[in-house]
C-alpha cells in the first residue's frame, strides 16, 4: 500500500517564535510537513529553488522588507506555486493587495489552527482562500455596492504597495536616506513618495507623517504580541 507524499510547506516570517508555532500546527496535519523556514525575502528566494516546496506561507511584513514584493518576485520565477499570505493587519487593508501581488489566499494571524490548515489545503487544491467576511465584502465590491459604514482603513487603502512600504519604514524610524538604501531608490524618489503619502492621508507636515507612521507600526507590534 503506497503512502501519499506529504505536501511541503515553506514558512516565511521574521519572528522565530511565530515560525515555530506555525510549524507545530502544520506538522500536526498528516498531509503536511515543513520543508524549511526563512526569516527574510532573500532567504526565501534562495530556499525556493533548493527545497522546491509545494506551498509557501508568508507574512506580508518581513522586518524591513515587504512581503508583497516577495510575492511578486516569487511569481516572476514560478507562476504556479500556491502562496498563502498572512498578517496581523486587518484583511480589509492587505487581502486585495496580496491577491493582486499574486498570492493564492490571505489569512489573519489571529485565525485558529483549523482555519489555517483549511486555508493551506485550499490553496494547495488550486482554490483561492479568503475569510467568509472578506469574500462577502469583495463580492459586494464587484457588484458595485459599497459598505454603508466607511472603513477606518479607507485612507491607508489609498496608498500604493510601495507607498505603504515607505510609510512602514518611516514608522520604524528610518530616515529618507536609509529608506532609499533599503529600497534601492534615490532619495528624491523617496521624498516624492513621502509627499504623496502626506497628501493621501491628509497630513500637514513631516512631524504628523512621522507620528502617523509610528502609530501604525506600534499598533501592529501590539497586535503581534497580544
Amino acid at each position: 500500500m503506497s503512502v501519499k507524499r506529504k505536501s511541503k510547506v515553506l514558512l516565511v516570517d521574521d519572528h522565530l517564535v511565530v515560525r515555530k508555532g506555525l510549524g507545530l500546527v502544520i506538522t500536526d496535519d498528516p498531509g503536511l510537513t515543513v520543508c524549511g523556514e526563512a526569516s527574510s525575502a532573500s532567504e526565501c528566494m534562495f530556499l525556493l529553488s533548493k527545497l522546491m516546496p509545494d506551498v509557501i506561507l508568508t507574512d506580508v511584513s518581513l522586518g524591513n522588507t515587504s512581503g508583497l514584493e516577495l510575492i511578486k518576485d516569487i511569481r516572476k520565477i514560478n507562476a504556479n506555486i500556491p502562496i498563502l499570505a498572512f498578517s496581523i493587519h486587518d484583511e480589509d487593508l492587505y487581502a486585495e493587495r496580496a491577491l493582486s501581488a499574486g498570492a493564492s489566499g490571505y489569512i489573519m494571524k489571529e485565525a485558529d489552527a483549523d482555519s489555517l490548515l483549511m486555508a493551506i489545503h485550499k490553496v494547495l487544491d488550486g482554490d483561492v482562500y479568503l475569510s467568509p467576511a472578506m469574500t462577502s465584502r469583495m463580492l459586494r465590491k464587484l457588484s458595485g455596492n459599497k459598505d454603508s459604514a466607511k472603513s477606518p482603513l479607507t485612507e491607508i487603502n489609498t496608498l500604493s504597495d510601495r507607498e505603504l512600504e515607505v510609510f512602514s519604514l518611516i514608522g520604524h524610524g528610518f530616515s529618507t536616506s536609509k529608506i532609499a538604501d533599503q529600497l534601492h531608490l534615490s532619495e528624491k524618489t523617496i521624498e516624492t513618495y513621502r509627499a504623496h503619502i502626506k497628501e493621501k492621508l491628509s497630513l500637514d507636515d513631516v512631524a504628523s507623517l512621522t507620528r502617523a507612521a509610528v502609530y501604525w507600526v506600534e499598533v501592529g507590534s501590539q497586535s503581534k504580541t497580544a
